[in-house]
């Protein structure tokens, strides 16, 4: 008996879409991609840079029947840079229980789809992990296409350990629900590595310098990959201290928080330091209150600076309540 090799279970992209033969142009030059086994392809693509994506996506991309994409105005600009025709089809958190069991129907059909994201890799932050789940309890193949990982990009530029790591994602919105997943998180004996939306990091990490203590090693990596892609590193009191100072940024934003330092004292809570600060704060601004108390008590102007932060969002929310 002859036993069939791997490539003659794929299907031709010919015979799968009608488009003719799937290619792709890299460098000037136009490459045919392999054929596609069916099921559900995982794609990762660049998070900025267009020039991070693998052969093996733009093969992948080529020769699918359909690209199932997050935003397809975004997907859009990635396929057409690299000479890509597939058909796109939305799909994001919104989309409901029907619009996975029509993929999951096109697939037992014998259709192999490549799912992305708007960038880096899906499932990250990313709604697709309900449609892979779907696609295994059918029995169906998933197959990985690795790439590009904001997560992963800003922890080996951080200059954090990154032998131990714990991706959190967003922490909550609001400050008192943030503050007890920090709380929670403070116990973790690795790097955290979070997202947040560039309107809020002042006030995260104003809140993890309090929860988590001021002293901790920290990083800020902004628009990765992008052309006014930046690393700011220092501890968490510093980098709220500055953020505070210059407002949120602009752009995406990856936050690696280190472990404690060994000989560091845990976060100041101190209630005689919390009133000296209340104190102050009545008479001064946030600024000028926290250079007061760092004077009078000893302690780093940075870290006084991140609780008179905190203790003046507690007084401003009182205020409105």
């Amino acid at each position: 008996m002859t036993q069939r090799s791997d490539n003659s279970r794929r299907r031709s992209p010919d015979r799968a879409s009608g488009r003719g033969p799937a290619v792709y142009t890299a460098f000037g030059l136009a490459a045919e991609a392999e054929p596609l086994s069916p099921g559900l392809h995982v794609v990762a693509t660049p998070i900025g840079n267009l020039k991070d994506v693998t052969f093996r996506a733009l093969s992948t991309l080529a020769a699918a029947d359909a690209v199932l994409a997050e935003d397809t105005r975004v997907t859009r600009t990635l396929l057409a840079h690299y000479g890509i025709t597939t058909p796109l089809v939305a799909y994001h958190e919104h989309s409901g229980e029907g619009v996975r069991e029509r993929m999951i129907a096109r697939i037992k059909d014998g259709e192999a789809l490549a799912l992305v994201s708007d960038a880096g890799t899906p499932l990250v932050s990313d709604p697709g992990f309900k449609l892979v789940q779907a696609a295994i309890e059918a029995g169906l193949a998933v197959t990985p296409i690795p790439g590009p990982s904001a997560a992963i990009t800003a922890l080996v530029a951080a200059g954090l350990p990154t032998d131990r790591f714990f991706f959190e994602g967003f922490l909550p919105q609001k400050s008192g629900a943030r503050r007890n997943r920090l709380g929670l998180l403070a116990a973790i004996p690795g790097t955290l590595v979070l997202f947040e939306a560039p309107h809020r990091l002042p006030e995260m990490l104003a809140d993890a310098a309090d929860v988590l203590g001021g002293t901790r090693p920290a990083a800020v990596a902004r628009e990765l990959t992008k052309l006014f892609e930046t690393v700011r590193r220092g501890d968490l009191a510093g980098l709220a201290a500055d953020y505070a100072s210059s407002g949120p940024p602009k752009g995406e934003v990856v936050v690696v928080i280190g472990t404690a330092p060994e000989d560091a004292p845990g976060p100041e809570h101190d209630a005689d330091l919390d009133a000296r600060i209340a104190a102050a704060l009545a008479r001064h601004s946030i600024k000028d209150a926290a250079s007061l108390v760092a004077d009078e008590t000893g302690l780093k102007r940075r870290e006084v600076y991140a609780r008179a932060l905190v203790l003046a969002r507690r007084a401003d929310d009182a205020g409105d309540a």
